[in-house]
């Protein structure tokens, strides 16, 4: 039985396409590909998927549903629902910092607007006002400010001074925003990531009209260049392995020499031919395909076959305790009413003399005799409260 790859996308009109034209081609009938088909979604079933590209979840939750589920069943999804659910671009700075990739010196900022169904002393913890002279002067200006959990170059704000921050602030509405320091540039990145280990870098300029940004027609590379593409190459690899994703882009922007990673959680990333060109379309559908296709074949039936960060691994025991799983079924299965007759089985009863070992305390010497008194825990005195 040929092995199924499945498409989830919305509006997106020639990446999907092409994607499952290369898969189909490449699969040579032993992996098919398709755009996944949804009638209806029952909990604990298996609609038949080996894999799943994810390229519209964040947009309808009904879908990001789906693939957990999926996920659970054993479908590889690209990329890992669960990870992308919690993930967001603020702790994505902070693991890079540990992890020694440059990145902008960043502050997270509560939203201007209350959260629906909060009030006032929801937020008793937050200092009014915050240390905006702390936040001004380790920031600096020029500052970017951007949502924490967004993409798209959506409420992106370059602001000059104190005032145009709140300005700007001020029509965020309910989004938790960061304010990034600027990175004044000689190049600019932008790196497609798949599986992580296939990279692409593509010169970029964020400056230009969207449908010119990706630069064409590079050239042969100098000594400096191929040092430089080196290091991005590099660490491309070991953000997307730390972060688990198996389709991203990480972008960066070249200070002084040094690749700062500016924007690195684009789980479904840009892909049209219109505006990534030609030739960039030509690697990522050619990739894309073919990882899926290692994915498929790669699959072990009921178990976890999506893919999970260096971070969470390295944070999960490595001792887990046994559960009980619950049979769940396929959709062929689950559309079957199965009844059952229970028979009556005869068990065999063993006797066995159950023996008593009793062991005899040491006896203790006068010194062992005497506890040690425990040391008592000393609390710290209450804060008086106002």
């Amino acid at each position: 039985m040929a092995k199924k790859v499945g498409i989830l996308f919305g509006m997106e009109d020639t990446f999907p396409w092409a994607f499952i034209d290369k898969v189909n081609e490449l699969g040579k009938g032993k992996v098919v590909a398709e755009a996944v088909k949804v009638d209806k979604l029952q909990q604990g079933i298996d609609y038949g998927y080996h894999v799943i590209f994810d390229r519209i979840s964040q947009e309808v939750p009904f879908y990001r549903a789906y693939l957990k589920n999926a996920a659970l069943m054993g479908t590889a999804i690209i990329n890992n629902p669960f990870w992308w659910s919690a993930d967001e671009k603020f702790f994505n700075n902070c693991l890079m910092m540990e992890l020694g990739i440059p990145v902008p010196k960043t502050i997270l900022l509560p939203s201007h607007e209350r959260p629906d169904n909060t009030s006032d002393t929801t937020f008793r913890n937050l200092e009014a006002p915050l240390d905006w002279n702390y936040i001004f002067d380790y920031i600096g200006f020029p500052a970017y400010m951007k949502p924490h959990d967004g993409g798209g170059w959506k409420n992106v704000y370059r602001v000059e001074n104190s005032d145009q921050l709140f300005e700007s602030h001020s029509e965020t509405g309910q989004l938790v925003m960061m304010l990034q320091e600027e990175i004044v540039f000689e190049e600019y990145f932008r790196v497609y990531c798949l599986g992580q280990k296939y990279v692409h870098i593509m010169p970029y300029d964020p400056r230009r009209p969207f449908h010119e940004r990706y630069v064409k027609d590079v050239g042969e590379l100098d000594a400096r260049q191929k040092k430089l593409w080196k290091k991005i190459h590099d660490l491309t690899l070991k953000m997307n392995q730390a972060l688990g994703y198996d389709f991203n882009t990480v972008e960066f922007a070249v200070r002084d020499g040094v690749p700062y990673a500016i924007d690195f959680c684009n789980p479904a990333p840009d892909a049209d031919i219109h505006s990534v060109g030609q030739d960039n379309f030509d690697w990522i559908v050619e990739h894309s395909a073919k990882y899926a296709i290692e994915k498929a074949n790669a699959h072990k039936a009921k178990q976890n076959n999506t893919s999970w960060g260096g971070f969470v691994r390295n944070s999960v025991a490595s001792a887990r305790p046994k559960t009980s799983r619950v049979n769940l079924k396929t959709a062929a299965e689950a559309k079957k009413t199965v009844v059952k007759s229970s028979s009556a089985t005869k068990t065999k009863t063993t006797t066995a003399k159950k023996a008593v070992a009793t062991k005899k305390a040491p006896a203790k010497s006068k010194s062992a005799a005497a506890k040690p008194k425990k040391a008592a825990v000393k609390k710290a005195p209450a804060k008086k409260t106002k």
